[in-house]
């Protein structure tokens, strides 16, 4: 392969010299044989033009110098923000090694060596803003590998420490003792007087050590906060609440649980019931999976139903959607949010596993939270919020008190769109779905 590489270059070399001779001959020739002046010069010039871009387009052959872009995105992604550069000028790079990572509004992106090579310049640093196209970093595909493998080493002559190379100066001589000084003579104490009080020292409190510190907020946290107002300032939020007793659905969850698992390799958990039960819910009362078009004043009312599951990772709250659910079974939706999780540890989420959504589920029982009132995703109509479940004391049907595991549910919905009376039904029906699972298995 080297062989190869060496005959090649030669043989290029060979090219461009003999193309050099033969225009310089034919510039010479020119000169002898021109009629006149004007014409001598015109055919000089047209021989250097033609020597010239002939030459421009053989050099780059002999150093294959690639300029990798920034990548696409995604369709409403423009830019990026450069927020490390794990190599540097001088560093090889082996094939999908990753050369930058870039963060924009949703996810964080890896650029990596689409060959191997040495990285020659980083046309940016960490912070810069980039737009979809431009240059990042420059590649010498030609670069041969190092022979320890992975980035470029230091050198191994290290200048020695300037420390050693300077002779330890002579130890100054010793100053004689100084003279002891004499002792200082004690006045005596005013005699204390019976009528003066006592003198109170102050006591200072010591607060200890108190510091400050600041985080420059990620991309995908100032699109969050800026989404989150944005929902706040457009949408005529309410929310109302209601109880659900997991009672049943608990003691089925128990019966069958190793069963699911056994066969479906997912465990089983509480997403699915309710993703399950918001889906059917929102079959029954379509404004809730509707939603406004500022633009055109319209209602928008959409006969399938993506739910958005709200994910923690690594870099925030992520909400990847799971699509048509009015087809999916448990086993389905607990097998997706396994991977979407996993993903999201791993800040392997893209863009098409965020984008678009109807209606969103935001569980912050898993945290511990009793209640709260969730903030509505643009430009969706509804979020259902679940929380954590506590055991209570509940009247049943006979009028007995007893102690049932319960859980509050919170609905945020838009009330441009979305009248209470929908609203409230929406959110009785799926805590009936939830209190009876049978009648998801019947579909009443």
């Amino acid at each position: 392969m080297m062989l190869s590489a060496i005959r090649s270059a030669t043989r290029r070399s060979l090219a461009t010299s003999n193309l050099r001779s033969a225009t310089s001959l034919r510039c010479s020739s020119s000169v002898l044989s021109s009629p006149s002046p004007s014409q001598q010069q015109q055919q000089q010039q047209q021989s250097c033009r033609q020597y010239s871009s002939v030459y421009r387009t053989t050099t780059p052959l002999l150093m294959p110098t690639k300029t990798i872009e920034v990548p696409t995105m995604g369709d409403s992604i423009t830019e990026g923000t450069i927020v490390d550069i794990p190599v540097g000028p001088g560093d090889y790079v082996f094939e999908d090694d990753v050369v930058i990572v870039l963060e924009t509004d949703k996810v964080s992106v890896d650029v990596r060596a689409p060959e191997g090579g040495k990285v020659l310049e980083i046309l940016g640093e960490v912070d810069d803003v980039v737009e979809v196209g431009s240059g990042l970093y420059r590649l010498d595909t030609d670069a041969e590998a190092p022979a320890g493998g992975g980035a470029s080493e230091a050198p191994a002559d290290v200048e020695a420490p300037a420390a050693a190379e300077t002779p330890v100066a002579a130890a100054a001589p010793t100053p004689p003792p100084a003279a002891a000084a004499p002792a200082p003579v004690k006045q005596a104490a005013p005699p204390a007087s019976s009528a003066s009080l006592p003198v109170m020292e102050s006591v200072t409190t010591s607060l200890g050590n108190r510091p400050e510190r600041r985080s420059k907020m990620s991309r995908m946290r100032q699109r969050v906060a800026a989404r989150l107002k944005e929902s706040q300032d457009t949408a005529a939020m309410l929310t109302t609440f209601q109880e659900v007793d997991m009672g049943n659905f608990m003691e089925m969850r128990h019966r069958h649980k190793d069963e699911f698992q056994k066969k479906h390799g997912v465990k089983l958990g509480f997403m699915s019931v309710f993703v399950k039960a918001c889906t059917s819910a929102l079959q029954e009362v379509p404004s809730i999976n509707a939603y406004i078009d500022d633009e055109t004043k319209e209602v928008v009312y959409r006969d399938y139903c993506d739910i958005s599951v709200a994910v923690a990772s690594p870099n925030g709250l992520v909400v990847p959607v799971l699509r048509n659910t009015e087809y999916m079974t448990f086993a389905d939706v607990e097998r997706t949010i396994a991977l979407f999780g996993s993903k999201a540890k791993e800040n392997k989420l893209s863009l098409d596993d965020m984008s678009g959504g109807t209606f969103t589920i935001s569980n912050g029982g898993v945290f511990g939270s009793l209640m709260g009132t969730p903030i509505i995703n643009q430009p969706q109509s509804a979020i259902l919020g679940m929380h954590a479940t506590k055991m209570r004391a509940v009247v049943d049907e006979k009028g007995n008190v007893v102690a049932r595991p319960m859980m509050y549910l919170a609905l945020t919905y838009d009330h441009r769109l979305i009248d209470g009376r929908e609203g409230v039904t929406f959110l009785k029906s799926v805590a009936d779905k939830i209190t009876d699972p049978a009648k998801l298995v019947f579909d009443i």
